[in-house]
């Protein structure tokens, strides 16, 4: 049996962040990841696509995802990234509340993670449009990072995040490492990324950051557990 069980909430439309995070979380002893999806199906400012992250249709799936007991719930998603960190936060104190458990995000994670690394320097790699990166890029600059470098693939279309191969998103990350940034951000959590970690650091000695993988550290946090028996997806899971 396992000690461990991690609770991720699921954008509906997504099919990278669950192998992956299967995969990740095997290397950790006794611990097992439950997913349970929500609706989301469109990354754009409209109006309906940011009442897909409304807190009601979020904590109906972390309820939903009580029904197996698990130790801890991390919401594997960015929204935060252009809605405000501040949701973020306010959705782990909700689910604590309804749930019982402790909760985490990728990008509550992430956030953690660039202030233990004091990365002042990131680049960002992501498929979304132009204006939600904008707003990605203006919270880390309000929180001191300067973004010296960005790639964006104009997609609005969910699904279609996970289509951008990983050999396309590793000449992306491989460009904006020209800027020579402390870390680079891949900023969604589907896109086939998290894997190419361990070859992009060693060939460029530059941190990956990708959300998946921040949301399994943030995970491993909130269980007290050690994330640097996870071997081969970067360097982020020796950081405490």
């Amino acid at each position: 049996m396992n000690a461990h069980r991690i609770g991720v909430l699921t954008p509906s439309s997504n099919s990278a962040l669950e192998p992956l995070t299967s995969e990740i979380v095997m290397q950790l002893p006794r611990v097992s990841a439950h997913f349970v999806r929500f609706r989301v199906t469109e990354i754009s400012m409209a109006q309906q696509a940011q009442g897909q992250f409304d807190d009601v249709n979020i904590l109906e799936a972390a309820q939903m995802l009580a029904d197996a007991h698990p130790d801890v719930i991390v919401w594997s998603g960015t929204s935060a990234g252009w809605l405000g960190f501040e949701k973020d936060k306010l959705l782990c104190q909700r689910i604590a509340e309804k749930v019982g458990v402790p909760a985490s995000t990728a990008i509550l994670a992430l956030n953690e993670l660039i202030e233990i690394g004091q990365i002042k320097r990131l680049a960002i790699v992501s498929p979304y449009t132009g204006d939600i990166q904008q707003r990605i890029i203006e919270q880390y600059e309000n929180l001191g990072v300067e973004i010296v470098d960005n790639i964006r693939h104009d997609i609005s279309v969910n699904y279609d995040f996970a289509l951008l191969t990983p050999e396309q998103i590793f000449q992306d990350l491989k460009q904006v490492a020209r800027a020579k940034p402390q870390a680079v951000v891949t900023y969604c959590t589907n896109l086939r990324a998290a894997q190419l970690a361990q070859v992009f650091e060693s060939e460029t000695d530059i941190t990956l950051l990708d959300t998946v993988s921040t949301a399994i550290w943030g995970a491993t946090r909130k269980l007290n557990l050690d994330p640097s028996v996870i071997k081969g997806w970067g360097r982020l899971f020796n950081w405490k």
